[in-house]
């Protein structure tokens, strides 16, 4: 199940990198590799972090044949893209972050991780591909400015990380975990919910 997961958010992250790419003026190859950074990025930074090396993009190849097919999807068909919704795409990012996100505490879990520890290597892998994405096309990152996008996948990763403490069924955790993040990032866009700022003049 952890796979599947995985792979799943590969695929989404690649689409919403590559749909990014193209929005900067990028050529094939540059879609290519934002779409890739995307959707690796967070699971690279995980694995090296947790000691699974090499990590599963290098050692699996359908990780980054998820990515290019991401990336291959949306430059083919993206006049069908670019008129999505922005709230498809808003809910589409939500589920990759959800999906990264417990599948990065899951997998630190597995490797010994401290459940605190595990936590933070869920929001790495849920906001890291991103945060890659948007250094590279030299905008503020995604995790730094939007509504309540890190702390959701926090909240996810927790709740997996909790329940599997208490000995609840991995699989119910996992997918509750997934639906907590997603709902809270979503709602957060919808309700226009901001963590609080210090007001400097």
């Amino acid at each position: 199940m952890l796979l599947v997961v995985d792979l799943l958010g590969t695929f989404i992250f690649a689409v919403e990198g590559a749909t990014a790419g193209i929005e900067a003026n990028l050529d094939l190859l540059g879609l290519m590799v934002v779409a890739f950074a995307t959707a690796l990025g967070g699971g690279i930074i995980r694995d090296v972090l947790i000691g699974a090396v090499p990590p599963n993009c290098i050692r699996d190849w359908r990780y980054p044949a998820a990515a290019f097919l991401g990336g291959a999807v949306v430059f083919c068909f993206y006049q069908f893209v670019s008129q999505v919704s922005p709230w498809v795409i808003i809910i589409f990012d939500a589920a990759g972050l959800a999906l990264f996100a417990v599948a990065g505490a899951a997998k630190a879990l597995d490797f010994g991780i401290h459940p605190f520890i595990a936590v933070l290597m869920g929001g790495v892998t849920g906001v890291g591909g991103g945060t890659i994405r948007d250094i590279l096309l030299a905008r503020i990152p995604t995790v730094l400015r939007a509504d309540v996008y890190a702390t959701a996948a926090l909240a996810g990763a927790a709740v997996l990380v909790i329940g599997i403490r208490l000995k609840a069924n991995p699989r119910l955790m996992t997918i509750l975990g997934a639906v907590v993040c997603f709902t809270l990032r979503v709602v957060s866009v919808w309700r226009h919910w901001n963590l609080p700022r210090l007001l400097v003049h």
